[in-house]
């Protein structure tokens, strides 16, 4: 360790976001980065734990004491190679995720953990700025070829991992260009889609391909792509999202929230979009309805849309504001999350269940909510209880948020035949296999939906399952 003791002199320091006024005026990411100096020294207040739960809890198991040891002496090479040695994409962990590692750091029982978070996306930045990210194009091929159906985060790192094996990658998308849920879900002002192209023109330098614009199970059917590949891993995701069967679900004005946020980031990319066709929330009574990030990037969305009001409702009642006793460190905390688009104006509100929506001439005009209490039955088992006190929120655009039940079935999963569990997820047989020969999976469309650097490490399992099979065929 550089400063055995920095992590009693030098206080957390974050990057923040720009300032209001000026981020809500365009798309652009909202966090800002510290200088080089700043970001060593914040390095230097990992304590290399003897026992590292920031390692512990991290789902893609990255070595957070090594690479931040690296940095914390400025040898950004060395902690971009530690790094990448367990994380394929950084750039975008270091953007969107949780943090799960920080909120398990000891430093944490202070209130302040390292900022293992953004120093990720620095190291990355940094190495992308010096050249070190670099195409490691396999010196042979085995011959073998892959087919991975899906290019979020999961069928990315399958394919990355594959193709360093010295498979014959090819990758599937659906959708007009590759990246899934982080091209056509998680708005610009998170993660510049640039990010996504940069890495991609590594990957396609690496030698694998990518087709778009491809549905698999409809364009390709599933016995052409059995034959053509020797195996084929299904990265699709987890794209039915959960309903609200409610009276006036079918009323003018109601949609899923990934309708706005997939439209929105077409257009930030530069697709014309006829004004008839588009999901608009200037002027408007906006309600978002679930609680959760999509929820957030909802808000924030219809903040630079210039909503006229904004209010996001959750069944749930509301987590503590800093400490839960009922998810201690080193767990991940059930605690209040306010997120950038949260600070840029939006009423949040908690304990209520949706009844029915109102509406007038087939357009929505509001929804009457029923206030909900929460008790504990004698196994400790949340119990919700609606009581009489019931009102009418006014809303002429409604965003549903409430996350994703399952993969879609219909189509090229009911056509391969394959297993479900009782959530509708895909079974996994043995580690990353379906219950079809030859078929494997990986991310959303097995774990059900979850985060980005879960799917980047279902990714990676995949790719070991798949190449320890064909090492063992002729």
């Amino acid at each position: 360790m550089g400063n055995p003791k920095a992590f009693l002199t030098v206080p957390r320091k974050e990057a923040g976001y720009r300032p209001v006024l000026e981020r809500i005026a365009d798309f652009g990411e909202v966090e800002q980065t510290l200088h080089s100096d700043d970001r060593i020294l914040q390095a230097s207040r990992c304590m290399d734990c003897g026992v590292p739960f920031c390692h512990w809890a991290c789902t893609i198991a990255n070595r957070m004491p090594e690479w931040q040891d690296s940095l914390s002496k400025g040898k950004w090479l060395e902690a971009y190679e530690r790094l990448g040695a367990t994380n394929n994409f950084p750039e975008f962990t270091g953007r969107v995720c949780p943090a799960l590692c920080e909120k398990s750091c000891v430093l944490a029982l202070t209130g302040e953990p390292v900022t293992i978070r953004e120093n990720e996306a620095a190291v990355v930045e940094h190495a992308f700025a010096e050249g070190y990210v670099k195409p490691r194009v396999p010196h042979w091929r085995t011959g073998w070829k892959v087919a991975v159906v899906g290019s979020g985060p999961a069928g990315l790192a399958a394919a990355d991992m594959l193709n360093q094996q010295g498979h014959n990658v090819t990758v599937f998308e659906k959708d007009e260009a590759i990246g899934g849920l982080l091209r056509f879900g998680i708005p610009d002002f998170k993660l510049n889609k640039e990010v996504i192209d940069r890495r991609l023109e590594i990957l396609c330098a690496e030698g694998i391909t990518f087709k778009t614009g491809v549905h698999v199970g409809a364009d390709i059917r599933h016995e052409q792509l059995l034959k053509e590949f020797d195996a084929v891993c299904l990265a699709i995701g987890a794209g039915q999202p959960r309903d609200l069967p409610v009276e006036g679900r079918d009323l003018k004005g109601v949609h899923f929230a990934l309708e706005l946020l997939q439209q929105q980031n077409r257009i930030v990319a530069g697709y014309n979009l006829p004004e008839k066709e588009r999901i608009s929330a200037k002027g408007k009574h906006v309600l978002v309805i679930g609680g959760g990030d999509t929820g957030s990037d909802c808000v924030g969305t219809s903040v630079r849309h210039r909503a006229g009001q904004i209010t996001q409702i959750e069944i749930l009642p509301k987590p503590p504001e800093h400490y839960n006793p009922d998810t201690p460190w080193p767990a991940y905390p059930n605690v209040l999350k306010t997120s950038s688009s949260h600070l840029e104006g939006c009423t949040r509100r908690w304990n209520l269940a949706t009844k029915r929506f109102t509406g007038e001439g087939g357009k929505v005009t509001g929804v009457e909510v029923a206030e909900v209490e929460w008790t504990k039955d004698n196994t400790g088992r949340m119990v919700m209880k609606e009581t009489r006190r019931t009102e009418t929120i006014k809303a002429d655009l409604i965003l549903l948020s409430m996350g994703f039940v399952h993969p879609v079935h219909e189509g090229l999963l009911d056509s391969l035949g394959v297993k479900y569990d009782s959530r509708g997820n895909v079974v996994c047989a043995a580690p990353a296999r379906s219950s079809v020969d030859k078929v494997f999976v990986a991310g959303d469309v097995t774990l059900g939906a979850s985060l980005v650097v879960r799917a980047i490490f279902s990714g990676r399992q995949a790719a070991a399952a798949i190449g320890k099979q064909l090492s063992g065929k002729k």
